[in-house]
């Protein structure tokens, strides 16, 4: 019988986190919808927050295909020429 482990062991050097936004009022914010059932209704709702109750300047919007694979190069190329402050993935179902 083989038994495999179907965690990744890999030794990994710490990252560091991204550093903190001091506020949201005036930035840029890109938003990521995976594709998934839900997630453009959820995303409507946070642009919505981010705009009226945080002062966000911009939003984008960007879409990836289908949520089973990662997003392909174009869009993040897409996100990162818009020089955005910050991006938020959702998540739904």
């Amino acid at each position: 019988m083989l038994l495999v482990n179907p965690f990744d062991e890999t030794k990994r050097e710490q990252g560091r986190p991204a550093p903190r936004l001091d506020t949201l009022r005036g930035k840029t914010i890109a938003l990521l919808d995976i594709s998934k059932p839900g997630g453009s209704v959820f995303l409507d709702r946070i642009e919505k927050l981010l705009v009226e109750k945080h002062g966000v300047a911009r939003v984008i919007r960007e879409s990836k295909p289908t949520y089973t694979k990662p997003a392909p190069p174009e869009v993040l190329d897409r996100i990162r020429r818009a020089q955005v402050h910050a991006a938020i993935e959702a998540l739904a179902d």
